[in-house]
């Protein structure tokens, strides 16, 4: 463990200076530090993509990324990307097809969507498959999340 010292962050676009092990885990200050519960703790090997979120615009796993690494980046968390009120374009197609069951895995398919469609806003359907490959669901929704990025890009593009 390394001695604690500041730590300055930029989530969600919202500066935060934080006194903490430079090696935490980034998920572990998200959540515990921050409050951000959308990246959830899955497997804690980077294998699940359950606490996935953008670093700089890519899918990162929180959960394998010391806190120190996301010193001078963006991290855009799930609750970052859209509100209840108004949600992001890849949020409202998961709403819409219902692409989430027990919702666990949810935060890692639309991280990994996102990061897909911002640099492909016209994925092919293996291209699709391929982004969200590395994250797993465990409870079988695997159609409507399908569904759901589909329903994405055919928005985007209209």
């Amino acid at each position: 463990m390394a001695a604690p010292r500041e730590v300055v962050l930029e989530v969600n676009g919202v500066r935060h200076a934080l006194h903490l092990d430079p090696a935490a885990p980034l998920l572990m200050v998200l959540r515990n530090d921050l409050g951000l519960n959308g990246p959830k703790y899955g497997c804690g090997l980077g294998e699940c993509g359950a606490c996935s979120v953008l670093l700089d615009g890519r899918a990162a796993r929180a959960c394998v990324l010391p806190v120190s690494r996301a010193e001078g980046r963006h991290v855009t968390t799930l609750e970052g990307l859209g509100s209840i009120a108004a949600p992001h374009p890849v949020q409202a197609a998961f709403i819409a097809e219902q692409g989430a069951q027990c919702g666990y895995c949810l935060n890692g398919m639309i991280i990994a969507t996102v990061a897909l469609l911002d640099r492909n806003p016209r994925p092919a359907e293996a291209e699709i498959r391929q982004a969200l490959a590395h994250n797993l669901c465990r409870c079988g929704t695997h159609l409507e999340i399908l569904a759901s990025v589909r329903r994405a890009v055919a928005e985007r593009a209209a």
